[in-house]
């Protein structure tokens, strides 16, 4: 392979990687730049600073080509890396995982509403996080909530090691367990909180999502069916057979589907807890609903 980056120091390495993202209309093509060149030389920014004159080896710039060719053919910069922030946590990935975003934690910021509200927050709470993928909602709540107690669920069991990977890495692995199954099919009544973000992209709209959504995410984990709502169609039932009096369901919901799941908690037995919860898109992204106490 001839690669570009020979003979270049490190500083001149992220300038050139930045500038090939940038003509491929890469918006954060700096800071990717940034983070490959790093993944590289197993650098932060200080020691990238530190590091600037030095010049690549030849392995280091045959290395870096390669990172750049998967950037550069859509790949996400997590997915290169095999890892994300999600709430101030740090999160492994793998192939059967989602890429955790942004817009979810409005998912753990909904839930921790609800149970500072009812003021049991230092609860000994059970959570189900129901296709749990990398962990990330079920881990973000266990670090705010450090008297309650998490299940996650998924049907692959790939997903499975990997969140539970993260449970140990980030010290939850005493008030988690992870279970193989279809939503909450095999988890047993008396949650306090249920969360998911299912899969909720109509099936024809797959393929006109972004590449590193289409190409790189797992389908099973996007796909929702003809109308996007098969996920909730299961759930809605499951969390009224599961959750205790006066318990939550709180999950994720695509741009357009806030009124159609809400109808579905409804119908399901399920009392709204105010209007679906926006994300700082404005988009309405969580939606809550609260089993009867009487």
């Amino acid at each position: 392979m001839t690669d570009s980056f020979t003979g270049q120091n490190v500083e001149t390495a992220r300038r050139t990687l930045a500038a090939r993202l940038c003509a491929h209309d890469m918006e954060s093509a700096d800071l990717d730049a940034r983070l490959l060149v790093g993944a590289v030389l197993n650098l932060e920014l200080t020691g990238l600073m530190i590091a600037a004159k030095r010049i690549l080896t030849g392995e280091e710039a045959i290395q870096l080509e390669h990172l750049a060719a998967r950037r550069l053919d859509g790949e996400p910069i997590a997915r290169i890396l095999g890892v994300k922030e999600f709430w101030g946590l740090s999160l492994a990935l793998s192939a059967d995982t989602l890429v955790p975003r942004p817009d979810t934690e409005t998912i753990v910021e909904a839930a921790l509403e609800r149970i500072d509200k009812a003021n049991r927050r230092h609860d000994a709470l059970h959570i189900a996080d129901l296709g749990t993928g990398s962990g990330a909602i079920l881990l973000a709540l266990l670090s705010e909530l450090w008297s309650a107690f998490g299940i996650g669920t998924d049907i692959n069991l790939a997903a499975l090691r990997t969140a539970r990977r993260n449970a140990i890495d980030l010290g939850f692995a005493d008030r988690a367990r992870f279970v193989a199954c279809d939503y909450a099919s095999a988890l047993q009544p008396g949650l306090d909180l249920i969360v998911s973000n299912p899969p909720y992209i109509r099936s024809a709209e797959i393929a006109g999502l972004a590449t590193e959504v289409r190409d790189h995410d797992p389908r099973r984990a996007l796909d929702g069916g003809a109308d996007g709502l098969d996920a909730y169609r299961i759930i809605a039932p499951q969390a009224v057979d599961l959750l205790a009096p006066g318990g939550w369901l709180v999950v994720e919901v695509g741009h357009d589907q806030s009124d159609e799941v809400a109808a579905l908690m409804a119908a399901a037995g399920l009392a709204l807890q105010g209007p679906a919860r926006a994300d700082l898109s404005g988009i309405r992204r969580a939606v809550c609903g609260q089993k009867p106490i009487g």
